[in-house]
């Protein structure tokens, strides 16, 4: 089968080209596992931090991706809750150990055996893949393959991020980063919270363009204050300084909730961390570590409901490549998805 391969980590730049298409087995499936045959896969930042480094060491040479859309072409033995042409969708979390404190209060996402896709174990950059059939989810017939795909990471963390926020109808929440996830957000608040105005923070004026465009009441840049303090803000972006400016536009008893596996380096912007002016006043801070598969089956069943469609751009596998370079440099309007067939 083909499929783009990540084999030594890198930076990201235009001259060069991380992903490898190769030809690769098709892989085998154990007893309760499916064989997907591929048809879309959504690009995330996650991919940014894995080939660059910013993650958990993935296992070398491995198959990004994972906001993945296909079929069933093959099933294992003890496999009995899909059929042969199903259309199934693979998040972030690729498998958990079952049995530890956390899996057993469904919070697997928090497993010290979390496995993640296409880190951990090949992913949907490829013709094919295999998964336990636990960590698989029937996609609602009203999405086509490639608008559910970022709905299976960019929306699922967003609405886990969102749940996190503690957000009542009314207040006022702020999106610092508006890409695939900060997007997504925007729809799922004013669907569930219609008194609520959304405050966007993004570093370039299409993106701002963008969130007005959607409904935001207010845009700026990321230094930039906003017009009222808020209650809640969720972060997506890659970097500390969203922090830092988040956190001054936080009210008293507010919460910033990131969204990001890792932050890159930058000691400039923590240094201008200033306990009375961003942290005082009983502000909270929150991370996201990865979704549950109760957070993706939640939020399919909402997105259906609100009949949430993602704005997408659609590239073939063979220019994951490109896809990559152009979402590190924010060349962002909507979400990412390779389109296999």
């Amino acid at each position: 089968m083909k499929a783009m391969v990540l084999n030594k980590l890198c930076e990201i730049q235009e001259n060069n080209t991380p992903l490898e298409l190769m030809d690769i087995a098709i892989p085998d499936i154990r007893e309760n596992e499916i064989l997907i045959k591929v048809s879309t896969c959504g690009v995330c930042h996650t991919e940014l931090d894995e080939i660059e480094g910013r993650t958990p060491p993935p296992q070398l040479p491995v198959v990004l991706g994972h906001q993945v859309i296909g079929t069933i072409s093959k099933l294992g033995g003890a496999t009995d809750s899909f059929s042969i042409n199903d259309r199934v969708g693979v998040a972030w979390i690729f498998s958990a150990c079952g049995n530890c404190r956390f899996c057993l209060a469904g919070k697997e996402n928090l497993c010290i055996n979390f496995k993640a896709t296409g880190r951990d174990a090949n992913g949907g950059y490829a013709e094919y893949m295999a998964i336990n059939a636990h960590f698989a989810y029937n996609i609602p017939d009203y999405f086509s393959d490639a608008e559910a795909a970022p709905l299976l990471c960019a929306g699922a963390v967003g609405y886990r991020s969102l749940q996190l926020t503690g957000l009542q109808n009314g207040q006022r929440v702020g999106l610092t980063g508006f890409g695939a996830s900060g997007h997504l957000v925007l729809s799922m608040v004013q669907y569930k919270y219609p008194d609520t105005d959304i405050f966007v923070f993004a570093r370039n004026i299409k993106e701002r363009e963008f969130a007005l465009d959607l409904g935001a009441v207010w845009a700026g840049d990321t230094r930039e204050h906003a017009p009222h303090k808020l209650d809640c803000i969720i972060d997506t972006t890659p970097a500390w300084m969203p922090i830092v400016e988040a956190l001054a536009n936080l009210d008293a008893g507010g919460r910033l909730v990131i969204n990001a596996i890792r932050k890159e380096n930058d000691k400039e912007s923590l240094s201008k961390l200033d306990y009375p002016q961003h942290l005082w006043l009983e502000k909270e801070v929150k991370s996201v570590a990865n979704i549950t598969r109760q957070d993706v089956i939640e939020f399919l069943d909402l997105a259906a409901e609100m009949k949430l469609k993602p704005e997408i751009q659609t590239y073939p596998l063979d220019q994951a490549n490109v896809a990559l370079v152009e979402l590190k440099q924010g060349k962002i309007h909507g979400a990412k998805v390779l389109k296999l067939t």
